[in-house]
This record gives C-alpha cells, structure tokens and sequence, in this order.
C-alpha cells in the first residue's frame, strides 16, 4: 500500500486505561503500539486522540456493565490512565484531539465536535487511516464518521483490537458494509 502526501494516519486512543492494568482494559491493547509504531513514519500527517473524560462523566457506573452508558471509570482528564500508552511515540507536532470532555455527552468518534474533518480537509488529506483502542466503538464510529465527512477510510486490523469478539466481529462487519477498507501494518511499502 502506498502512501501519500494526502493521507493521514489516526491513532485512536491508545491510552494506559485502555491496555492492560488499566481500568477499562482491553485485551491485547498494548498489543497495536508496535503495528502502530512500525507505520507512522509513513505518513506525514499524524492525529492522536484520546478519551478525556470529566470525573462525573455520564458514561461511567458504580456497578459497570461494560456496554454503552455503563462503563468503569477511565480516561479521566489529567489522570495516569488517560496518558497515552508509554511504548507509543507521540510526535510533538502531530494534531492532537480530545474526545468525550462534556459530563453530559459521550462521545466515540475521533470527529464528534473536535474540528478533525476541518483540520483534515485544510491540510489537503482526502485518505484516513485509522488504527488504535477499540475497535467495536471509538475506532468503528471515527471510521463510519470519517467516511460520512467524505474521507475514504482505510482500518489497519492488527493496529486495532475490541472490547469483545462479537462486537467486534459486528463493528467489522459493519465497517465493510459502510465502505471502509482494511489492511494491516506489513501492506506499507
């Protein structure tokens, strides 16, 4: 897969909650750093999001169900846990966009009232690539998001892995039948 000048590559939320130890672990989650890792120097255009999460945020619950509205307490603004994972390279000059910051809002896409189509579209990108934690919701809404702002949209499987397999085997099912396309770290010339 070639890359060009009108591409850009987003990494999403690959923050220490989201890997393993963290409050809202997915397994394997430190797993993507290195996909992740390996292709950025490809790409001249970088963006980095992250959940940034008030402490009274609507999505969080005392006895979490681990869906939709009911999750433990993570990525809380200014905390451990919303730092980006520490085998990340995170250039200084990469766009940097936060995401679930209003107590009374949720929030999963990468674009959800952050000006990233904006951003995107002054810089000339016409191509995302898309990678990062997790892959059934904050990566699978910033893909149908970005598809829906006129991006095409390109997911980097090993770069992303799910809260759970059926829902992750739903959101790439999803995903496809939205247009999004997919491929993995080892396809970058």
């Amino acid at each position: 897969m070639k890359i060009h000048d009108t591409d850009a590559l987003i990494v999403v939320d690959v923050q220490n909650d989201f890997c393993p130890g963290g409050a809202l672990a997915i397994c394997g989650g430190d797993q993507v750093v290195t996909p992740i890792n390996r292709v950025m120097g490809a790409f001249e255009h970088l963006v980095f999001s992250r959940d940034w999460h008030p402490r009274d945020h609507c999505s969080f619950s005392g006895a979490p169900e681990f869906r939709d509205g009911s999750w433990p307490e993570h990525c809380v603004q200014d905390s451990p846990g919303a730092e980006f994972h520490g085998g990340l390279r995170v250039p200084l000059d990469a766009v940097f966009v936060y995401k679930a910051t209003h107590s009374d809002k949720e929030s999963y896409s990468a674009f959800d009232e952050t000006g990233l189509a904006d951003t995107l579209r002054k810089r000339g990108v016409n191509r995302v690539f898309i990678a990062g934690l997790a892959t059934d919701y904050c990566v699978k809404t910033s893909a149908l998001e970005a598809l829906r702002e006129g991006f095409e949209v390109v997911v980097i499987e090993d770069g992303c892995r799910g809260v759970s397999k059926d829902t992750t085997d739903a959101a790439l099912v999803e995903m496809r039948e939205a247009g999004v396309r997919f491929c993995r770290s080892g396809d970058f010339l």
